[in-house]
C-alpha cells in the first residue's frame, strides 16, 4: 500500500539503463527510487553509490521483501523479464518492466492475470509513449488524410559480441532490443493492430538477429515497414498520407519535442519520457486513471514480435489474422 506522496521505487538489477530512469525519477515529482537490488552486495553498493541511493540489497528477493519499497523496476536481461515480475506481484508490489516484456504471448496473460489477482500494478516500459510528443503524433494524424504507410527505424553500432543484447539464451536481438520500439509506432500510428508480417534477418553465428527488416500489414490496408539492427545508427518514424507527411527525427528518446508535418517544425515541450512514464504509473497505483500501456498493448506487442521471429525464421509472411485481442 502507498503510504507516502511519491512512490518509493526500487531497482531490480544494475543495468545501465537504469541511470535513464533515477534521471527520469529525478524530473518527476510522484517517484523517489530508494532502493537497489543486486545478485552482487559489491556491484550493488557501486550502483546505490553512484546515483546516491541509500538502500541496498544483497539479493533480489531482498529487495522485493522490503516493506519500504512500493514499486519495482525490472531491468534484468529479456530472459528474465517475466520470472521477475511474477516474483514481485507475489511480494505485493506494482511493477514497471523494461520493453519488452517478453516475445511469449501466453507470459503477458500469466502476468497481467497475476497483477490483477494480486490487486497490483504492471505495465511494461515503452517510455516514448508517455510523452506529449507522442500525444501529438496522434492528434497531428488527421491533417495529414487517409494513411497509406508507415516508416520507422531504430539501431546503433554494437561491437562487442559478448553484450548480452546479442546473448541467444538471454533472448536477446536487434528485435527485442531496438526493433519493438518500431513495432509500438507502426502501431500507434496505424490505430489498429497488423494482420500480416514478413521479416528478414541477418544473425550472428549463434542465430541471433543483428539486423532485422520487416513489413507489417494492417487491415485497413495501411503497411509499415521498419529496419532495426546493431550495425548502424539511425532513428526516425514516419506517417504517409494522401494529403501530407508526418516525420521524427527523434521519435524514440523524444528528446527534441520535434515534429515535422509536411516539412513545417510542429514543437512540444520535450518533457524527460522517463518522468513522464513514472507519472503515468503513479496516477494508475492511485486510482486516478487505468495504465497507459496494459495487458491489450503488452500483448500485441509479443504476438507481433513473435510472429516477426516465425516469418523471419522460415522466410514466409505470417498471418496474425484472428488471432485473439
Amino acid at each position: 500500500m502507498v503510504t507516502n506522496e511519491r512512490i518509493r521505487w526500487g531497482l531490480l538489477g544494475t543495468a545501465r539503463i537504469n541511470e535513464k530512469l533515477i534521471r527520469g525519477a529525478r524530473a518527476s515529482a510522484t517517484a523517489e527510487v530508494v532502493a537497489v537490488g543486486s545478485r552482487s552486495a559489491e556491484k550493488g553498493r557501486a550502483h546505490a553509490d553512484g546515483f546516491g541511493i541509500a538502500r541496498v540489497h544483497d539479493s533480489y528477493e531482498a529487495l522485493l521483501w522490503d516493506p519500504d519499497v512500493d514499486a519495482i523496476y525490472v531491468s534484468v536481461p529479456n530472459a528474465l523479464h517475466h520470472e521477475w515480475t511474477l516474483k514481485a506481484i507475489a511480494a505485493g508490489k506494482h511493477v514497471l518492466c523494461e520493453k519488452p516484456y517478453t516475445r511469449r504471448p501466453a507470459e503477458v496473460d500469466v502476468a497481467w492475470d497475476a497483477a490483477d489477482a494480486a490487486g497490483v500494478v504492471l505495465m511494461e516500459a515503452f517510455m516514448w509513449r508517455h510523452t506529449p510528443q507522442a500525444d501529438r503524433i496522434v492528434e497531428l494524424l488527421p491533417r495529414i488524410g487517409e494513411l497509406v504507410s508507415i516508416t520507422a527505424t531504430f539501431s546503433h553500432r554494437l561491437r562487442d559480441d559478448g553484450d548480452i543484447r546479442v546473448n541467444r539464451a538471454l533472448d536477446g536481438g536487434s528485435l527485442m532490443d531496438v526493433g519493438c520500439y518500431c513495432v509500438s509506432g507502426a502501431r500507434l500510428m496505424a490505430g489498429e493492430e497488423p494482420e500480416m508480417v514478413f521479416a528478414r534477418e541477418v544473425t550472428t553465428s549463434d542465430g541471433v538477429d543483428r539486423r532485422m527488416t520487416a513489413l507489417l500489414r494492417f487491415p485497413s490496408g495501411v503497411s509499415a515497414t521498419f529496419h532495426c539492427g546493431f550495425d548502424s545508427a539511425s532513428e526516425s518514424l514516419a506517417a504517409i498520407g494522401r494529403d501530407g507527411t508526418i516525420s521524427l527525427p527523434d521519435p524514440w528518446h523524444s528528446t527534441q519535442g520535434l515534429i515535422f508535418v509536411d516539412g513545417e517544425e510542429d514543437r512540444v515541450e520535450p518533457l524527460n519520457p522517463y518522468g513522464c512514464e513514472l507519472d503515468d504509473m503513479a496516477a494508475a497505483i492511485r486510482g486516478e486513471r487505468a495504465p497507459r500501456l496494459g495487458r491489450a498493448d503488452a500483448m500485441a506487442q509479443a504476438r507481433v514480435i513473435e510472429a516477426l521471429y516465425r516469418s523471419a525464421a522460415d522466410a514466409v509472411p505470417v498471418s496474425l489474422a484472428g488471432v485473439p485481442g
